[in-house]
């Protein structure tokens, strides 16, 4: 095995550096990985820009990356289903403690949460990582390292549609064409929705989300006002939506979310914006227009390998720039300009393939 973990490590605002780090040692519970592939995430490029993110604040150096796969190689004492050689998609929050949201099934929700690339735990974009194994999950081999990355984002719309009830033949309004969109364009088409529309600032990303499967897309411009934005959707998709799944954060969109969404809908809120935002929110009391937040993801993995393997969803179209991890910088770089949708690194240097 190589002895250089070489890992992007970001030690404040701006200053991300390359680095070789010690391999990690597997606990009992843990497997090491050598790591394959790793999307960057708009939360890494974020971090980069800022230093943190809301409470979340970069006061060490911390190894960025959290959509990731790779192949175990190392396997601890206690660990029973997975062996070297497995490859694996990494899910990347793992509760630290048993308790009531982890027995009820949100551990996503526990405060104590271990999360990869949010400090102070670091992520997995290096060579060489170690994970609690129960949150490791074998790949078939029909779903490339690749696609095991990209489960992590896949996660949070199959979480987003899940809280927001999308069934066969639910209309879907998804504001926001960028990687999450997407994603949740695709889980609701797979999970049944008759009508998807998506919105979007730029033509170039609704011709993607076209070409995943969105039955209208709706160019919207800065300044556009939530009513009339709202009648323009309701007019193109012949309907009010059954359920809007909003993914910019943009105060405006989300306004645009509730005026849009038909009385006893659901408006799912996916992006983070400005902790205070003006909502109609009596708007959406006297129709009865559910408002559900999403954090991040649980119980998700299973679903989207199935639905990867099973080709119900095709994330493949998603990856648009690949970088060996060499190039790291270059890649962030990429990231931040927006040019792409989804950057991959490439963390084994004997094998580059997807």
């Amino acid at each position: 095995m190589a002895q250089q973990n070489l890992s992007a490590v970001l030690y404040s605002q701006g200053d991300l550096r390359l680095e070789n780090r010690p391999i990690p040692e597997p606990g009992p519970n843990d497997v090491l990985l050598q790591m394959h592939s790793v999307g960057i995430c708009g939360s890494d490029v974020h971090y980069w820009q800022h230093g943190r993110i809301g409470d979340f604040v970069v006061t060490e150096p911390m190894v960025l990356g959290h959509e990731a796969a790779g192949r175990v190689v190392k396997v601890g004492s206690a660990v029973k289903h997975l062996k070297v050689g497995d490859r694996v998609a990494i899910e990347p929050g793992v509760p630290r403690e048993m308790d009531e949201f982890f027995k009820n099934g949100r551990y996503n929700l526990s405060p104590t949460i271990f999360f990869c690339a949010t400090p102070p735990d670091d992520g997995n974009l290096c060579r060489f990582y170690k994970h609690n194994a129960n949150f490791c999950y074998k790949l078939p081999d029909n779903v490339t390292y690749e696609e095991g990355a990209l489960i992590e984002p896949l996660s949070v719309g199959i979480h987003a549609c899940r809280r927001a009830g999308v069934s066969l033949g639910s209309t879907v309004l998804i504001c926001g064409a960028g990687p999450i969109g997407l994603v949740c364009l695709l889980v609701a088409k797979a999970m049944g929705a008759s009508k998807v529309l998506i919105t979007d600032l730029f033509p170039e990303r609704l011709a993607v989300a076209k070409e995943l499967g969105a039955d209208f897309q709706l160019q919207v411009k800065k300044g556009d006002e939530a009513k009339q934005l709202a009648k323009s959707v309701e007019d193109k998709l012949g309907v009010q939506p059954h359920v809007t799944i909003e993914c910019t954060g943009a105060e405006s969109c989300v306004q645009t979310a509730i005026y849009a969404t038909r009385p006893g809908g659901v408006v799912v809120v996916v992006g983070l914006g400005s902790e205070m935002v003006n909502i109609p929110l009596m708007n959406a009391a006297v129709r009865e227009v559910d408002i559900r937040g999403v954090f991040r993801y649980c119980n998700t993995w299973p679903m989207a390998i199935a639905m990867l393997a099973s080709g119900k969803v095709n994330v493949k179209p998603l990856v648009t720039h690949r970088f060996p991890l060499e190039q790291a910088m270059q890649a962030f770089e990429t990231t931040r300009q927006g040019v792409g949708i989804k950057v991959m690194l490439k963390c084994d240097q004997s094998d580059q393939n997807p």
